[in-house]
């Protein structure tokens, strides 16, 4: 067995070192980067190759010819775990400690603790979320903000579920000879082998979100994962259960096979947004068919938007799997209740539509909208802990439907394009200081936001709606805008240049980056 080694401790705890970061666990890593990686790469140069296919003339996304047998056939992934068969509200964030013990006590059924989009990645971020999660499954964990508050866990608390890092992005602090671990089995590794048996012993479930997928093979690689870690640690087949996040444009024609590879593992299927449109945008950069206006108004509704979710609906019940649907990030003002009331209007009518599409279940932000989403799904579910048994045989969507971009309404605008630029700017800013979520006008932004943001400018000066010069003259603007708001020392330890030199690279750049995570990745600790 290969033991992955660290090429950094300083700046981490005493705790970190010597309950994390143990050398069984780093062994254990090691043993799943050596079997699995190779594998990885292999799939991640695929990924590459569907890319470069896809900017040729004529090039378009279908459902697989050579997987039809999976999609005629009548297999049901496994039953829900018996633990967590409500799923109705589940709330997400980092894994601070802080936010981890608010989040488990919000009244959602379920929190998901985020190693990806909403956490940036420093070395420190990563161990003490291991560190903090640990002691969430143990019931220890405590904090005392600086104001003398205390946090601790209730009697009842949310079932956790951990989203580890996508497949393409790395662990620099973990090697495996001369290789760099990937984030993602960092991530799945250290949380499997502290937690799953802790979780195991107490007849709970052990629960994951697996972002970023592109294929069904890659499913294949994370059910190879979790059957791994399974054995390896003395578990059923079954005991660890995965959510996949439909959120680029190619998982949305595979999501039977997504669903068929995992299916003793399944826990369901979860509809994004931001990210399923900037996926959109990323796959066909060049084809002004698939210009989108401002993100504000490719909501869920459009055509291609709503025929991608009732599909997924469609097929999870098909399949006897949780159809999870998307985020509503509101972030509750202290001071307006005029605002707040709007904002929680528009939950409330985005959270009926999911429960009357055939959702089970949905994602918040912000504990104070648990309640609002809980309510439009209460109306509809009433005592039944899902909806699992309502099939959508009345949904029929084509190949088509789901590249039907152009039919969305709208155009890009001036004001579209400030709120990108600011937006996109103020989460880089955030996220190369070591905050991975961060509230912007009254909204929980993380990754996906700023992917969204960028990948909009860049197609829409790609595409001639905005020059290039007009793009840096209201970056210059909104940046002044921030820099006289937040005062000048918050926005010198903002990281002003670094920032802008990222914002730059990913929403300026000759060709579109292949995620703004990548380059951001090597300015942090």
């Amino acid at each position: 067995m290969t033991a992955a080694r660290m090429t950094r401790t300083e700046g981490l705890s005493a705790r970190a070192l010597d309950e994390i970061l143990t050398p069984e666990a780093l062994a254990f890593v090691g043993e799943l980067h050596g079997r699995l990686d190779p594998t990885r790469r292999e799939l991640l140069g695929a990924r590459a190759a569907r890319h470069a296919a896809l900017l040729g003339a004529g090039a378009t996304l279908d459902f697989l010819p050579e997987t039809q047998e999976i999609r005629d056939g009548a297999w049901q992934v496994a039953a829900p775990p018996a633990d967590y068969v409500d799923r109705r509200v589940e709330i997400t964030g980092p894994t601070d400690r802080k936010l981890v013990i608010n989040a488990l006590n919000s009244g959602a059924k379920g929190f998901m603790a985020d190693f990806e989009d909403a956490n940036s990645p420093t070395w420190f971020n990563q161990t003490e979320g291991h560190v903090n999660l640990k002691d969430a499954i143990d019931g220890t964990i405590e904090h005392r903000s600086p104001d003398g508050r205390e946090y601790r866990l209730n009697d009842e608390i949310a079932t956790l579920l951990v989203r580890p890092r996508g497949l393409h992005l790395p662990e620099k602090h973990l090697l495996v000879g001369e290789e760099t671990v990937a984030g993602a089995f960092a991530d799945f590794g250290l949380y499997a082998f502290h937690c799953a048996r802790r979780l195991h012993a107490s007849d709970r479930g052990v629960h994951f979100y697996l972002p970023k997928l592109e294929h069904h093979l890659e499913a294949r690689l994370w059910n190879d994962a979790l059957t791994f870690a399974e054995q390896q640690l003395g578990l059923p087949t079954g005991a660890m259960r995965a959510t996949i996040l439909i959120e680029t444009f190619p998982a949305a024609f595979q999501m039977d096979e997504i669903l068929y590879e995992l299916r003793d593992h399944s826990l369901g299927l979860n509809a994004g947004r931001w990210d399923y449109i900037f996926s959109a945008i990323k796959c066909f950069p060049n084809d002004p068919a698939f210009v989108t206006p401002d993100r504000a108004a490719v909501t869920m509704t459009v055509p291609f938007m709503r025929s991608y979710t009732e599909l997924l609906v469609k097929t999870c019940h098909a399949r006897g799997a949780f159809a999870m649907g998307g985020m509503a990030a509101v972030i509750p003002s202290r001071t307006d209740a005029e605002a707040n009331e709007r904002a929680f209007a528009g939950v409330r009518a985005d959270k009926e539509r999911e429960a009357q599409a055939g959702f089970d279940g949905t994602w918040v932000a912000h504990p104070d909208v648990v309640g609002v989403a809980r309510e439009q799904f209460d109306a509809v579910l009433g005592e039944r802990p899902n909806q699992i048994e309502r099939r959508r045989d009345d949904v029929t969507v084509a190949a088509a439907d789901l590249l039907a971009v152009s039919e969305t309404p709208g155009e890009a605008t001036e004001a579209g394009l400030r709120s990108n630029v600011s937006v996109c700017f103020q989460y880089i800013s955030f996220w190369l200081s070591g905050r991975g979520a961060a509230g912007i006008n009254n909204l929980m932004e993380d990754a996906a936001t700023a992917e969204i943001s960028r990948s909009q400018i860049w197609q829409w000066v790609r595409h001639g709606r905005f020059t290039r010069e007009h793009v840096v003259e209201v970056l210059n603007e909104e940046m002044a805008a921030i820099r006289a708001a937040v005062g000048d020392d918050t926005w010198q330890r903002g990281r002003p240049d670094d920032t802008r030199a990222v914002f730059e690279q990913v929403a300026l750049g000759d060709e579109l980056v292949e995620f703004l995570t990548l380059p951001a990745y090597e300015l942090i600790d």
